[in-house]
This record gives C-alpha cells, structure tokens and sequence, in this order.
C-alpha cells in the first residue's frame, strides 16, 4: 500500500435526512459539502462507518471528510469507527460543529474544549474519551435572551431564518477557508488568524 505523508479528518456534525438539511444544527453538515464540491469530492453513504465519506489524496497528504447519520446524539460513533479503522490521529480531526453561543455568521477555532451543552461533542468525547480535538465552530446565534432550554432546542433545529439565507453562503464559504488553512498551517498559526479575524 502506498505510503501517504499525512492524513487529515474533517468531520460535520448534523442530522441525517432531507427535514434537516437546511437547519441551523446541520451548518458542519452544510460546511463539509461546500467544501467537498469546492475540492472535488464525491460524498458516498458507507454503512460500515455510519457516514457518508469521502477521501482524497492531494499533495499535501490524504484528506478524508465524515457526516455521521447516526443523528447528532449518537455522532462519536461513526467517528471512533473511521479514526479506528483508518487510523488517523485525533491531532488530524476537526470537527465542524454549531455554536448558539456565538451569533451568527461569527467563526472560533478551539483545539480543545468542553462540549459545552452540544450533544454531537458530548457523544464524541464519550467515544473518543478525551475532549483534545479540534473544533470550528460556526455562531447560528440564540433566540430571544428569556428563551427556555426548549426554545433553544426548537430553534437549532429550525432552518435559518429568511435575514441568515442570503449571507449563509458566504459563512459557509468561511467555512471552508478556514478548513483550508488547517492544511497548510498548525492548529496554533490557523487559530491566532482565525479567531482575530472573524
């Protein structure tokens, strides 16, 4: 088998199916598929890792994308089976993920962290038994300020509102830049400009 100088993993987090395509929870879903139709990937569904994959070798090394439809709940899965069966180092992952903590259209990288109330991280963190991974996370805001946990939860998985849709494009275009810069620069450089910049 040939040797491959260096594996990347850029995993989106979502819920599977047409209902959920166009949510605010779906945005690391909607990331990764701008980003494979800007570089040329074909994303396949592969029972065996409970995703839809795609891998791709360039000269920077091999990259691999993962959606998990496991349902956001249970995402750790379909992930801890492809780093297992590709063996791909946890420092190669990031992880694409919503953020209601952040407003909308705002970007942070983070190299490790808490799941901070997201489900999709508390499920990777439980399978992969550590919290040192990469995470982009994409702001899609909260509703109003006096909103319960139910509003919260409501509003993720309601789609992005008719003001979001027009500047959706471009964020998920961000997106993927920076995705693209954790090709060529270590997690630190890529941070320091990403998160004075966005």
């Amino acid at each position: 088998m040939e040797e491959v100088s260096k594996q990347y993993l850029f995993v989106g987090l979502g819920n599977p199916g047409k209902k959920y395509e166009m949510t605010r929870h779906n945005i690391g879903f909607l990331v990764i598929q701008t980003f494979a139709q800007q570089f040329g990937f074909t994303l396949v569904p592969d029972s065996k890792f409970k995703g839809v994959v795609a891998k791709k070798k360039f000269h920077l090394g091999e990259i691999h994308l993962l959606l998990p439809t496991t349902f956001m709940n249970e995402s750790g899965q379909a992930v801890k089976r492809y780093v297992d069966f590709y063996k791909i180092p946890l420092s190669a992952m990031t992880v694409v993920v919503d953020d209601a903590d952040l407003s909308f259209g705002a970007i942070r990288l983070r190299s490790q962290g808490s799941a901070g109330g997201h489900n999709g991280l508390k499920s990777l963190i439980s399978h992969l038994g550590t919290t040192q991974f990469v995470r982009l996370r994409m702001g899609i805001g909260r509703p109003a300020p006096k909103s319960s946990l139910d509003d919260l939860a409501d509003y993720v998985l309601d789609n992005f509102s008719q003001d979001e849709m027009p500047h959706l494009v471009p964020f998920l275009q961000q997106g993927t830049s920076v995705l693209e810069r954790l090709l060529t620069q270590d997690v630190a450089t890529a941070m320091n400009f990403v998160n004075k910049n966005s």
